[in-house]
């Protein structure tokens, strides 16, 4: 099987996790019992998972000239990661994200840092990297205008091009005009649509954001597994498969990696929505983002022990 080649286009951050026994008041310091420094952000997260599954991926992004910066990038090249394309800048930090812990719940805040000045001119130069690529995978946590500007010149291409619409915000047609699939939860379709993506809902939805551009709309609903729908075609559900729960953070960017290799290698939709599922749930049986996602060998024996009768 020929090794497919995929383009991620994103977010570089840090994430800084802090557990504690509960959540401070305002002005109170607490003790916590255990803190983390997980290398992390959707676009970082979707390269390591698309290069675990066995594709030749190429990351395109920004950090800061810093600790942080050079250790986003040593955990892409420690999985395969082609890092030629990420940008060290010393007019930012690198990207972070503070999460605190507490009760099976948490508090997240966001710095951009050098992910904000991944810029529109910084796409310029990828059309070689584009050329060659399979398919080429977007998310939300770059500035916007980049990310328009990368599908733009994918389309140019010929290439496929997947946009997972998060963190949630208002899209211009010409972007989306620009992606064949389009991987909303339901409450980022809810913030695209207007639409209330529940019960005869979500269909309604889902054909409102057909209608906006994209070829197809694939729907993650968590612990309900997920839906899809091309223009024209029946609304198809794929449930989820049931597994211990560890840690859901990057469930979503395992799930798009999977559908983007999957089709990159020719699967028909159906197969690669259901291949997606399966990388999602074992991603959430382990700890980390990127530590937890699988590779293809583990994908394959996950689906052998799904045929095997309890």
């Amino acid at each position: 099987m020929r090794q497919p080649n995929i383009v991620v286009i994103g977010s570089l951050n840090m994430d800084i996790v802090v557990e504690a026994p509960r959540f401070p008041q305002v002005g109170e310091t607490i003790t916590g019992t255990r803190a983390h420094f997980i290398p992390g952000g959707k676009g970082g997260n979707q390269a390591v998972a698309a290069s675990r599954l066995g594709a030749h991926t190429v990351m395109v992004g920004m950090v800061g000239d810093d600790a942080f910066g050079g250790a986003l990038t040593q955990s892409l090249a420690d999985n395969q990661v082609v890092t030629k394309r990420v940008t060290k800048t010393s007019d930012a930090p690198t990207g972070l994200a503070s999460i605190m812990i507490a009760h099976d719940d948490n508090h997240i805040v966001v710095v951009p840092g050098a992910n904000a000045l991944c810029l529109p001119e910084n796409i310029e130069g990828l059309e070689e990297t584009i050329a060659a690529a399979d398919l080429v995978l977007l998310q939300l946590e770059i500035p916007l205008e980049t990310v328009v500007a990368s599908a733009q010149l994918a389309k140019r291409h010929g290439k496929t091009v997947i946009l997972n619409p998060a963190p949630a915000q208002k899209l211009p047609l010409g972007l989306m005009q620009s992606v064949d699939y389009m991987t909303p939860n339901r409450s980022e379709l809810y913030l695209l649509t207007g639409i209330d993506p529940y019960g005869d809902g979500l269909e309604k939805a889902i054909d409102a954001l057909l209608e906006m551009g994209p070829r197809c709309v694939v729907t993650t609903l968590g612990a309900a597994g997920s839906v899809y729908k091309e223009s024209g075609k029946n609304l198809v559900s794929v449930p989820a498969h049931h597994v211990q729960v560890i840690d859901t953070t990057g469930a979503g960017d395992a799930f798009n990696a999977g559908l983007g290799y999957a089709l990159s290698i020719g699967y028909e939709l159906d197969k690669a929505v259901r291949f997606a599922g399966k990388v999602s749930a074992l991603a959430v049986t382990r700890f980390g983002a990127q530590a937890g996602m699988p590779t293809l060998d583990e994908v394959k024996a996950f689906a052998l022990q799904l045929l095997q009768p309890e």
